[in-house]
């Protein structure tokens, strides 16, 4: 019979190849889901997929990358922003 702390979905099962050559069950907290972008809603690059106890010992330049609006806005969408901010400007002058 399985543990009773073991009983419950929050810890996923996962079976690990032993060196006799079997398998155990072993249960490890799940991941959370990926870091997406509000604007176009696609997975953010360099953000790690990690669980808050392991993040918290990372350097801050490996939780996201080092550039403007970085770990929050897409590379798509931070350009799309600069695009429309060097434009505003402009458009101010013809009006």
């Amino acid at each position: 019979m399985v543990a009773p702390r073991h009983r419950s979905r929050t810890k996923r099962r996962v079976f690990v190849r032993t060196p006799k050559g079997g398998s155990t069950l072993t249960f490890r907290i799940r991941k959370p889901s990926p870091a997406r972008c509000p604007v176009t809603g696609e997975i953010l690059k360099g953000v790690p997929r990690e669980i808050p106890s392991i993040l918290k010992n990372m350097p801050k330049s490996h939780k996201r990358p080092e550039r403007p609006f970085g770990g929050v806005l897409s590379g798509r969408a931070m350009r799309r922003l600069f695009i429309s901010e060097a434009r505003a400007p402009q458009q101010q002058e013809e009006e």
